[in-house]
């Protein structure tokens, strides 16, 4: 069974066969350099694959349905069979919701192949087939070729050279999340096989732990347990950084949780609201930590001294350190060694010496939610049968739909912020196409958000995280731009609109396995710069987002709610 992915699909022309504008004939299919081994490669690994293509040539009359038909059965043959076709017969006049970028075939595919889109991978050529993926919800990889725009590829969530480099790709991300041996007790040559033991009311140790809501004996209501396994006893599971974080971390944290018996969450101040949300987590302990928090203060002996103090008392007889790439897991390992934690998993480039026992590595642009999975498996953590690996909150969830769109203004630095006049905009477009419009704010952004609403939209006081939860769940999308409220959205399931400032790469940052659609200039001066403050006078990649090109990704993403509820039905 594979953990990540149930299916990958293939664009045909320029992806999978040379591209004959028009063709409908079958002698003129030729396949792309090295594709039929790659598809080989990705059958061979258990995964389904389909074909998602437009043929709009029918619609213009170009070809018959039958050379169509004759053209795709000699690309069956070439390739070995494909599990489903979906065609999309229209041309670009049609406003119909299957024709790439729109969602509706990659939907489609999904239904057909018994999975989801969130657990689906499209490869194509071009901008429409990664749109499509993101859409709908689906990872996307994008293989040039000489009519690949460089904007396509530059917004492209992962690009590969070839159809090999895809297939690499996509199976070094299974590789990764797919869980380590686990160490063997002591006394016994084999680690137990997993049950569900019952599990009584987890009881505080005094000082900053609480015991979380839909932990172990809650009565919460809508919560689903995390199943649980006998693998490990008490495991702290560690993320000091923000909200955003955090919640990208829960697939991760969930896969812990699935085999110990007690989950105790070490966070930052900044990351504790989403902490109390995470489904598996048992009990918190927030505390600030200098060398990760962005406004560190100085590092106090005494303070460190009762870290492991606080540490020792919780009893761990593991831990799993997440970091995100700039940061080092190393100090607080080093704390952990002297609590007497036996076992310490996290990433580290640097030489750890003796303070990790599994020291894991990742490379660079793996979707942070997947990179956090790499942890928990290189400690031997999975997640549960029936677990997607998409982020979640305990208790709300998306239906389907919406009563309104969110607007959030607001970022955790200036780089990642649409400009007000710009957001200002939006919402009067948004209004003035017949939406219902609720513009909110974080901490000291009223002022901001009542700019940006502009007396036409709704303007939402301050809320608590689970209130904004609440908000987004009702909401058909989400207006934003790279920060916390983008994470919450997918971990309810909202589909977002992503004002996305290039700083960080979209593909390891953006919204993960929910729908959604990018816009900015992806390939603008300060991509990959990490910077928190716009380099670039005038903010152009994302100042130039025109109102007009906001109301129609919502349009797209309430084309794609449309499709997955008649698909449902």
């Amino acid at each position: 069974m594979t953990e990540l992915f149930d299916a990958v699909l293939f664009d045909r022309d320029g992806t999978l066969v040379v591209d004959v504008p028009y063709n409908g004939d079958p002698s003129l299919v030729e396949p792309m350099p090295g594709a039929r081994e790659a598809v080989d490669r990705l059958r061979a690994a258990g995964l389904r694959l389909g074909v998602i293509t437009n043929q709009s040539g029918l619609a213009r009359g170009r070809f018959t349905a039958d050379q169509l038909a004759a053209v795709n059965r000699r690309v069956d043959e070439i390739f070995g069979g494909f599990d489903t076709w979906q065609i999309c017969p229209h041309d670009d006049t049609a406003g119909c919701d299957c024709r790439k970028p729109a969602p509706g075939l990659v939907i489609a595919a999904a239904e057909a192949l018994d999975t989801t889109p969130a657990r689906c991978v499209v490869v194509g050529d071009i901008g429409r087939d990664m749109g499509a993926a993101l859409a709908a919800g689906a990872a996307g990889v994008l293989v040039p070729t000489p009519v690949t725009l460089p904007p396509e590829i530059a917004a492209a969530p992962a690009v590969a050279s070839t159809l090999t480099g895809a297939a690499d790709l996509i199976l070094r991300r299974e590789a990764l999340v797919t869980p380590a041996p686990r160490p063997a007790p002591a006394g016994t040559t084999s680690a137990p096989a997993a049950t569900t033991p019952t599990r009584g009311a987890v009881t505080p140790t005094p000082g900053a732990a609480t015991p979380r809501p839909g932990g172990a004996g809650s009565a919460l209501t809508g919560i689903v347990p995390v199943p649980r396994g006998v693998a490990a006893g008490t495991v702290l599971v560690v993320r000091a950084d923000s909200a955003g974080d955090v919640l990208v971390t829960g697939p991760a944290i969930r896969a812990v949780a699935h085999g110990a018996r007690r989950v105790v969450m070490l966070c930052g101040p900044r990351g504790r609201g989403a902490a109390e949300l995470l489904p598996g987590v048992d009990e918190i302990v927030e505390w600030r930590l200098p060398w990760i928090d962005a406004e560190p203060g100085a590092v106090d002996a005494e303070e460190m001294a009762a870290l492991t103090e606080r540490l020792r008392e919780v009893g761990a007889d593991e831990a799993v350190v997440f970091t995100s790439f700039h940061q080092s897991a190393l100090p607080l390992a080093l704390l952990l060694r002297i609590a007497g934690v036996g076992r310490i998993t996290a990433i580290s480039d640097d030489y750890p010496g003796s303070l990790l026992d599994v020291r894991h590595r990742v490379p660079a642009g793996i979707p942070e939610a997947e990179r956090a999975r790499s942890v928990a498996a290189a400690a031997g953590f999975g997640l549960p049968p029936g677990d997607d690996g998409s982020l979640r909150v305990t208790g709300v969830r998306h239906e389907g739909g919406g009563e309104y769109v969110v607007v959030h203004p607001g970022a955790s630095c200036e780089a990642r912020s649409c400009p007000p006049e710009t957001m200002r905009r939006i919402v009067a477009a948004l209004a003035a196409g017949g939406h219902r419009v609720l513009v909110t704010g974080g901490d000291g952004e009223r002022a901001l958000a009542a700019y940006v609403n502009g007396g036409v939209g709704v303007e939402v006081g301050r809320t608590s995280l689970t209130e904004m939860a609440e908000i987004l769940a009702r909401a058909s999308c989400l207006v934003v731009g790279n920060t916390g409220p983008a994470h919450l959205a997918a971990a309810v399931g909202t589909p977002v609109v992503s004002l996305y400032a290039p700083t960080v790469p979209y593909g390891q940052w953006g919204p993960y396995r929910v729908p959604n659609v990018r816009l900015g200039d992806a390939g603008a001066p300060c991509r990959d710069s990490r910077a928190t403050v716009c380099p670039i006078a005038g903010h152009p990649c994302l100042s130039d987002i025109e109102p007009e090109r906001v109301v129609a990704a919502v349009r797209l993403l309430a084309a794609g709610a449309h499709e997955r509820t008649e698909v449902a039905a």
